[in-house]
């Protein structure tokens, strides 16, 4: 959907273009998937009530940056900004000798800029190149969905070690399976961590390693990024 300045000159227009772009065609469906009241979500979009309480589950539902959704940016939405990006690389699978291979990008998680809710909140590093029969072996997800990271600290031994190689599937957000691990950020903080929803709205944050004190919090401190679903390491 093309939208001009005046289009997302609003929190409310830009939370009506981020629905849209997210798959929700209609405000019913998606009040339904944030668990709001369907009056209370059409006012949000009406600009009829402000939504900061609200901005960081709209964000993760709608998958957008929380600081463009509540002050909007300069003339670029976060679509027209992931697709600048994936310009400069090569995207799909492509020839390298005689083999073929997939090129993803890798981000640094250890710092999120803003509250990490998007991976363009998080510092790029460089590519990898993976096999593309492996990966779709691992998932359906598009390539361009996923990315690489590295493990930091040993809260997750031993699971994962200190610079292990990960790979995570945006396209995977809903902390609806128990004991999976995720890339998500924790109060701003970004982490890799295993995840498990809780009663009351809360998700209790597991660190594999014994001498790392498990977490409960609430699940509106916690913004995922993406699920984490092959891990390599160096022997």
């Amino acid at each position: 959907m093309e939208m001009t300045d005046d289009d997302l000159s609003s929190p409310g227009r830009r939370l009506a273009w981020a629905r849209t772009q997210a798959g929700f065609k209609s405000k019913a469906a998606a009040a339904k998937a944030v668990k709001m009241n369907e009056v209370s979500y059409r006012a949000l979009e009406n600009d009829q009530h402000g939504f900061t309480k609200h901005a960081a589950q709209l964000a993760q539902a709608f998958n957008v940056p929380v600081l463009w959704l509540l002050e909007g940016g300069h003339n670029q939405s976060p679509a027209d900004k992931w697709a600048q990006k994936a310009q400069l690389l090569p995207q799909g699978i492509e020839s390298v000798g005689d083999e073929n291979v997939v090129t993803l990008r890798s981000f640094d998680l250890s710092y999120a800029m803003g509250p990490g809710t998007n991976i363009d909140d998080y510092v790029e590093e460089g590519t990898y190149k993976f096999d593309p029969d492996m990966l779709s072996r691992l998932t359906r997800a598009p390539h361009e969905k996923l990315f690489v990271a590295r493990g930091d600290g040993d809260s997750m031994f031993p699971t994962l070690m200190n610079d292990d190689t990960v790979v995570i599937d945006t396209t995977q957000r809903v902390v609806n399976l128990r004991d999976r691990i995720w890339a998500c950020s924790i109060h701003g903080a970004g982490a890799i961590k295993r995840l498990r929803p809780a009663a009351d709205g809360k998700v209790e944050i597991i660190s594999d390693n014994p001498a790392v004190k498990d977490d409960l919090v609430d699940a509106t401190d916690i913004h995922i990024v993406g699920r984490v679903i092959w891990l390599g390491r160096r022997v």
